[in-house]
């Protein structure tokens, strides 16, 4: 075989690779985003029309010989891969807005933001985690670094808006501490039990050897039918 096929055949097998490569990371940076867009709205669609004609049912104050309140019927239990709320982040931007569904399983992330199963349900006592990419499939959680202290996370299940306040900036640990998702996370700088939510995502932003994590604190509640609540409104 001369020199001069060698060459060849090596600057084919050049421009191929390279072909292929580019392909890939415009699959990566383009196309999975295109695909998660369509399944957020479509998540988003669903949940809206599972919430039209829903109201935050407020149990009554009592008074002095008012007769016993039936009991409450406890809330549907959240189902895997399955939307629950919508997330927005005033932030990141007025139209960035994402669905929340049940679990943090790969499928599940490509269509929204995932609840870790077994943490907290939202505004309940205990931790609301919540996972999300930080690059690929939309690039939910880009920004995470750009959050700061004071920060408003905003939540709706569609009865209830709850606004999350974030209580410091972003920490940086590994995949493996899971005690930042405890239900009074470690590192968090909470000393007790009470009304919490963690965003993590992957660091760096096109790496996954490390994880950032943001904690926030419930800060208030309303019901959707008051309107949107003034942390969306600012």
């Amino acid at each position: 075989m001369s020199v001069r096929l060698i060459v060849r055949t090596f600057s084919e097998l050049c421009i191929t690779a390279g072909t292929v490569i580019v392909l890939f990371v415009c699959y990566l940076m383009f196309w999975t985003g295109v695909k998660a867009e369509a399944a957020m709205d479509g998540q988003i669609r669903l949940l809206q029309d599972e919430w039209v004609g829903r109201e935050a049912v407020l149990p009554p104050v009592p008074t002095a010989g008012s007769p016993r309140a039936p009991a409450t019927p406890p809330p549907p239990a959240y189902r895997d891969g399955k939307g629950l709320a919508v997330m927005y982040v005033p932030r990141f931007g007025a139209d960035w807005d994402w669905p929340v569904l049940e679990g943090t399983k790969a499928g599940t992330l490509k269509k929204g933001l995932g609840h870790y199963t077994g943490s907290a349900r939202l505004g309940d006592t205990g931790n609301f985690a919540v996972a999300g990419h930080r690059r690929t499939y939309g690039d939910p959680f880009k920004d995470v670094p750009k959050l700061r202290t004071g920060d408003a996370v905003v939540l709706t299940d569609g009865t209830t808006w709850f606004t999350y306040r974030i209580t410091k900036k972003p920490y940086r640990t590994v995949p493996t501490d899971t005690g930042v998702i405890d239900p009074v996370p470690r590192k968090s700088g909470f000393d007790g039990p009470g009304r919490y939510l963690t965003l993590t995502t992957c660091e760096p932003e096109w790496g996954s050897s490390h994880r950032l994590i943001v904690w926030a604190h419930l800060d208030a509640t309303q019901p959707v039918t008051k309107g949107r609540p003034a942390a969306l409104n600012s």
